[in-house]
């Protein structure tokens, strides 16, 4: 049977199934899109969950930035204020800027950090291979240039060029330690007599050129600058190589993100000009005082001193100390400016450090009149401290060396003393054996590590300096007082007082000959 297309009642019938049909299969097909949706958000979520964190959101996690290096003057040791150095500052700001600890490891191996599951997340320059190639290791930005030096005695002319060092010795370190440029010289130039000392640092070096014991040595700028009030009569000639970057190591993986931190917090101390202050507090030194010195001295204690002369009087009175010995102290630690303060933590007037003043009970270190009451009793404790066998003016030295390092560096260099056969209680000998603590075949051995033990040495000088010319201001002020009612002449009925004045400042004038020929 046909059908026409006009006949309405069948065309509806065929046409409305259809329609059912259709609506029934969208419908089918609509809800299996969705399921299938549904699983692609969620498998998705799963693969986004399941992916491994980033570096830098494991350091965060741990809570830890875990750094391998090793100690040494340029990386990081024990001062009284605990761990610092160069380097481990830089570290540390790191590590606070990611919220996290740091955590130092001198016994892992750089090749660690190609290890998935390293237990450290960077390497410092300290603990690399000087052989490592840049390929082997993702290199940050660098934080110090190095270049390798020739120094010579000044005694001696100053040598214009490698050239001209034909037939002399140059004094190096061990093969071991020589980088890639200086052995290439080696190469280059067989007439130099290129010595290879074994079993030394490059501060030894300067040691063997200021006594003469060869003619130049070859070390590093780091090493010259921290090193370089040391060995006085030692200069650099030339460089002898291309400065050299020093650069936080990281793993060549494709995960950047600890790195990328890493530049970004370097860019930012470059930018900022905190990198450049922190450089200049490790390697630019306090020197021993001259004659410029002792006129800013003369300067500065008629503009400075009395607004805190009475305050250092009666501090002094109050622990029983001599106050020009407070107020040397307080020049030599911040030119008696309130409110001084350096990279390592130490700040105010006496520079004392934060745990020292809690000890002390300074609230405020920047509160000069705690500060030097806090600075004079810390004295006090010191003198009273340090062991008995100490006696007369070498415990007072003592107690200033250990004002300026921390008691513990002065316990090691007194037993250093000891072990080379000096006199631990005497600071003659003390102070011959506090700068060896800067080279690692003594520190290594040392209890409290490395120390920056020529430092201590030019600070009792200074201070010692410093009193002197405060007891020379005093005598003539005396002195004027006690002619002032004879012109220029001395009343020889004076008081017993002035008379002691005048005898004073002729004993003074005597020992200026040898210790204060600037005056």
């Amino acid at each position: 049977m046909q059908f026409k297309t006009g006949d309405k009642s069948m065309a509806g019938i065929k046409y409305t199934d259809g329609r059912k049909r259709n609506i029934k299969v969208v419908k089918r097909f609509s809800i299996a899109n969705l399921l299938v949706g549904f699983l692609l958000v969620c498998t998705a979520g799963l693969l986004i969950r399941s992916a491994p964190p980033s570096k830098l959101e494991q350091v965060r996690s741990a809570g830890e930035l875990r750094v391998m290096a090793r100690s040494g003057p340029v990386s990081h040791y024990q001062s009284p204020l605990g761990i610092t150095g160069f380097e481990y500052t830089l570290l540390k700001g790191f590590a606070d800027e990611l919220k996290v600890k740091l955590v130092l490891n001198d016994e892992a191996s750089a090749d660690l950090l190609h290890s998935n599951e390293s237990p450290i997340d960077l390497a410092s320059p300290s603990a690399l291979n000087p052989t490592n190639t840049k390929q082997q290791l993702r290199y940050s930005s660098a934080f110090m240039d190095l270049s390798l030096q020739l120094i010579y005695n000044t005694n001696q002319t100053p040598p214009a060029d490698v050239k001209s060092l034909a037939g002399k010795t140059v004094l190096v370190v061990s093969r071991a330690s020589v980088p890639t440029a200086l052995q290439e010289l080696q190469q280059s130039f067989p007439d130099i007599h290129w010595e290879l000392v074994e079993n030394v640092e490059m501060a030894d070096l300067l040691e063997m050129v200021e006594l003469g014991h060869g003619d130049y040595a070859v070390v590093d700028s780091a090493i010259f600058d921290i090193h370089r009030y040391s060995y006085p009569h030692t200069q650099v000639a030339f460089d002898i190589s291309e400065p050299q970057p020093l650069a936080w190591a990281f793993a060549p993986s494709r995960d950047k993100s600890l790195y990328d931190a890493a530049q970004k917090y370097l860019a930012k101390i470059k930018n900022s000009g905190q990198l450049a202050q922190i450089s200049s507090q490790f390697f630019d030194h306090f020197i021993e005082v001259n004659t410029d010195d002792a006129l800013m001295f003369s300067i500065r204690f008629d503009k400075r001193f009395p607004r805190w002369a009475d305050t250092i009087k009666a501090a002094a009175n109050q622990y029983n100390l001599d106050w020009q010995l407070v107020a040397a102290v307080g020049y030599q630690e911040s030119q008696w400016i309130p409110n001084a303060q350096s990279f390592t933590g130490v700040r105010g007037f006496m520079m004392l450090t934060p745990d020292t003043a809690r000890e002390l009970g300074v609230k405020n270190l920047e509160d000069p009149v705690q500060s030097i009451f806090g600075g004079a009793k810390y004295l006090r404790y010191l003198l009273d401290t340090l062991p008995a066998s100490i006696q007369g003016e070498d415990r007072l030295y003592m107690a200033l060396a250990a004002y300026n390092q921390g008691i513990g560096h002065l316990d090691d260099a007194r037993a250093l003393t000891r072990r080379l056969k000096g006199d631990g209680n005497s600071w003659a000998d003390v102070s011959k054996a506090f700068p060896l603590l800067a080279k690692q075949e003594y520190y290594s051995k040392a209890t409290y590590g490395y120390s920056r033990g020529w430092e201590p040495v030019i600070y009792v000088k200074n201070i010692l300096n410093y009193q002197k010319i405060l007891a020379f201001k005093e005598s003539q002020q005396q002195l004027r007082i006690a002619t002032s009612l004879n012109g220029d002449s001395l009343n020889l009925t004076t008081t017993a007082q002035e008379k002691s004045a005048v005898e004073k400042l002729n004993q003074l004038r005597l020992s200026s000959a040898s210790s204060l020929s600037f005056l």
